[in-house]
């Protein structure tokens, strides 16, 4: 016997089918399709409030300014004046002084791009550790 025989004949062996079927794939891309369809109307969109950035309506009587030089030394200029240098010992006292009792009038920081993020910070937080209120940091307008 050179093979073996089953009934009617000799054994054959199926082929494997290396196709795939995309009628389920289809069917379903389709339904997820319709599902996506209905329920994005329904979908309620978040609104964000972004901060805007506005002029004031008048300039403050006094206006003090922190300038932080590239070395990172303090000096301090009130109302457009000539400013004289200080060390951050005396930054507070100095502050303090200059509103003259207005614990409202504004401070404004502003340093050169090459200082060091952690310098102007400690700047901020002695200012808040001394009680000043308002305290802002400049920034230059493009264009």
């Amino acid at each position: 016997m050179a093979g073996v025989m089953a009934r009617g004949g000799p054994v054959r062996r199926r082929r494997t089918m290396n196709e795939i079927n995309m009628v389920p794939f289809i069917d379903v891309m389709l339904v997820l399709l319709i599902i996506f369809m209905v329920s994005a109307p329904l979908i309620t969109t978040g609104v964000v409030d972004l901060p805007s950035v506005g002029k004031a309506k008048q300039r403050p009587q006094t206006v003090i300014e922190i300038v932080v030089g590239t070395d990172e030394k303090l000096r301090i200029k009130v109302d457009k004046g000539e400013p004289a240098a200080i060390s951050m010992n005396q930054l507070a006292a100095r502050v303090r002084e200059a509103q003259g009792g207005q614990a409202d009038a504004p401070v404004v920081i502003s340093a050169d791009k090459q200082v060091r993020y952690e310098a102007v910070v400690k700047v901020m937080d002695t200012l808040q550790r001394a009680g000043v209120q308002r305290v802002g940091l400049s920034v230059k307008q493009a264009g």
